[in-house]
């Protein structure tokens, strides 16, 4: 049933699609477009059901241990609780690759029922252009990475769910990842159905951006836990590691923060068009990129899915032909697209064009650094890595100067903008940022150059964001004087309060990982019952070990009394050392204790062999000050991304319509 579901969503998808393009080139206006329009409607709608109906199938074979298909044989089994069994579904390549279409089919039913205001004829082309990808994501799922493979004889238990998949955050880190990936896709469509129209004007650019904006924000979400999945689950004390998956994820959202901020230009101004549509086609030509480098089986890593490198064929050659027509298209239509409007140096455009070009050139440096060593490999059959030392180096140094411009950006005005608007509040928030630099520096009695730079960039950026929103809420009520707080903070736009919000999460951002790599401490120690050691600011005593029995694996779970100075016990502070009873796989469980900023780190080792240390245990000590300043930062990006959604000019009918 489920299998059937998904060839008959292939076959109509691609009915659709064809049928779609074939139509729509005798249409030549408004009402003729219509019910060709619903007709596609209808169609969308179906295919999502379908294959909602197949990954329920799916699902239901996990939840109920159905071993007879390979899939839940090979990553589940009678013990696993229930809630990792939803996980394990989409924890292979084949369940998680039926996500990403689930996903796929979605958003493409959100642009079908959505009632933005474009011709009819330019959201058939949209809708045609999602099913014709979409067929390609279809085909790949029934021709290579088949998730309902049948297996006999069914084999009694399951093997086991990768134990670095059993965390709760895995539940939740892949949908909102695929959320990002495949958003993006809506905005791919709309730049091709704007190529194929020969137009795009400011209502393209108006449209596009919701759906940009949400999908910016979910990968933001995604690429956070994945980080703090990282963090809590392999041990290391480490919430990035430069690692090619962790960087095909970043790829795509650098290209994304261009977009966004080149869309807000085009819509505006009508300026930047072929730029935009460019970064609209290329940002989700990483999101496929990425879905090559995860599932071709090229790269080793914790993050990747497969180790079979002829399914990367097919991922390839569907790169290349959804890629290579979209610029092929765009290199025809480019010209007709034209620039737009001019601008001078002093505007906000030159503003926004100098933070695209510097997001531009961090995606460069990820990308040779991901990408080199493995055509080296290709073509030289030798290994090598790009590491840490490396884009530490490179990507540093070329996003902190697009901070300092974001900054300034809310003070510019369009087109030209007189020096005397950046010098003054430019001034006074280098002013604060180099005092609260000054006192940081007293209070830790420590300098470095990057915690320095960092500092500065970001407490300029926070005091300028907020300065400007103080100043335009003070404005919003100019000239009412029994307008209260809350009504002049209604006065201004969800699109400002989204930039005041995104723009501070990166000033947070900024602020947890130049503390941290700067300060952070690690040690490592063996201790028997009663010793202690400090770390930061903290005592921890070890108390023992203890051995727990639970559903599907057995703990080491080592007991630490947590104390601050010579205080009383804040804390009892868990690490477990676990066995997994199917596969025989011992796993390392980090304990972590949180206060609002900084973090206690303690990963537990093996017990130590010797008669003399009878009873002691190696364990790994980390204190890792305003770390999750990281996550609130990341946090709060997604949340300015998400309410520009919900801005009232993507509710009202704009001026003019794309016809």
């Amino acid at each position: 049933m489920s299998q059937f579901s998904l060839a008959l969503a292939t076959v109509l998808s691609l009915w659709g699609a064809l049928a779609g393009f074939w139509a729509i080139r005798g249409v030549f206006n408004h009402a003729q477009s219509l019910p060709l329009l619903k007709s596609i409607q209808r169609n969308v709608y179906l295919v999502f059901a379908l294959v909602s109906v197949a990954f329920a199938g799916l699902l239901a074979s996990f939840v109920l241990s159905d071993f007879t298909v390979r899939n839940v044989a090979e990553n589940s089994n009678l013990a696993l609780p229930v809630f990792y069994k939803v996980a394990a579904s989409w924890g292979s390549h084949e369940g998680s690759f039926l996500l990403w279409v689930l996903m796929f089919a979605g958003w493409t039913m959100a642009v079908a029922w959505s009632r933005f205001n474009v011709s009819a004829s330019f959201k058939v082309r949209v809708l045609c252009t999602l099913q014709l990808v979409l067929v390609g994501f279809l085909l790949y799922l029934l021709l290579a990475s088949n998730p309902f493979e049948y297996l006999n004889p069914a084999p009694a238990d399951g093997r086991d769910l990768n134990p670095l998949l059993q965390d709760i955050i895995m539940i939740i880190h892949p949908p909102m990842l695929y959320m990002g990936y495949v958003g993006f896709a809506v905005t791919f469509a709309f730049a091709v159905a704007g190529l194929l129209e020969g137009r795009f004007d400011m209502t393209w650019a108006r449209w596009s951006r919701p759906w940009t904006n949400t999908a910016w924000a979910f990968l933001t979400v995604g690429i956070a836990l994945g980080s703090w999945w990282a963090y809590r689950e392999l041990g290391w004390g480490g919430w990035w590691f430069w690692d090619p998956v962790e960087n095909a994820s970043l790829m795509p959202w650098l290209a994304g923060t261009a977009l966004i901020h080149s869309l807000a230009v085009s819509e505006k101004r009508g300026a930047l068009r072929s730029w935009t549509l460019l970064l609209a086609l290329t940002t989700f030509a990483l999101s496929l990129l990425g879905t090559f480098l995860v599932r071709s089986g090229v790269l080793t890593s914790v993050h990747a899915f497969a180790t079979d490198p002829e399914r990367g064929v097919f991922i390839l050659a569907l790169l290349f032909l959804v890629v290579g027509a979209s610029y092929v298209l765009y290199a025809m239509k480019t010209g007709d697209v034209g620039h737009g409007g001019d601008f001078k140096a002093t505007g906000r455009e030159s503003l926004l064009l100098s933070n695209n070009v510097l997001m531009s050139a961090a995606l460069v440096t990820v990308m040779l650094g991901t990408l080199y060593p493995l055509v080296v490999e290709v073509l030289g059959g030798r290994k090598m890595s790009v590491g840490q030392p490396y884009f530490e180096a490179v990507f540093a140094p070329i996003l902190l100067p697009a901070v300092l411009l974001m900054a300034l950006g809310p003070d510019s005005r369009w087109r030209q903008t007189p020096m005397s608007n950046y010098i003054k509040p430019g001034g006074v928030a280098m002013g604060v940022a180099l005092l609260v630099l000054l006192g940081a520096a007293l209070w830790h009695s420590h300098f470095s150059v990057v915690w320095a730079v960092g500092v500065v960039c970001a407490v300029f950026m926070a005091v300028a964001t907020l300065a400007h929103a103080a100043k335009a809420t003070s404005k919003a009520g100019a000239g009412m004087p029994h307008s209260g707080l809350l009504y002049r903070v209604r006065r201004l736009s969800l699109s400002y309060w989204g930039m005041v919000l995104a723009h501070l999460g990166v000033a947070v951002f900024v602020v947890g990982v130049a503390w941290v790599k700067t300060f952070e401490t690690e040690t490592d120690a063996v201790l028997k019952p009663g010793q202690s050691s400090e770390i930061g600011p903290w005592r921890l005593t070890f108390i023992g070990v203890d051995s727990v029995q639970r559903q599907n694996h057995v703990a080491a779970l080592g007991v630490f009394e947590l104390t601050r100075g010579e205080g009383n016990v804040i804390h009892l502070i868990q690490p477990e050392k676990r066995r997994y009873q199917s596969s025989e796989q011992i796993m390392t469980e980090a304990a972590i204790h949180s206060d609002w900023f900084s973090d206690v780190y303690i990963g537990l080792g093996d017990p130590v062999q010797s008669s003399s240390n009878a009873g002691a245990w190696g364990v790994r000590l980390y204190y890792k000050p305003l770390i999750n300043l990281i996550w609130w930062g990341c946090a709060l990006m997604a949340l300015g991304g998400l309410i520009t959604v919900w801005d009232r000019r993507y509710k009202s009918k704009p001026q003019g319509e794309i016809a």
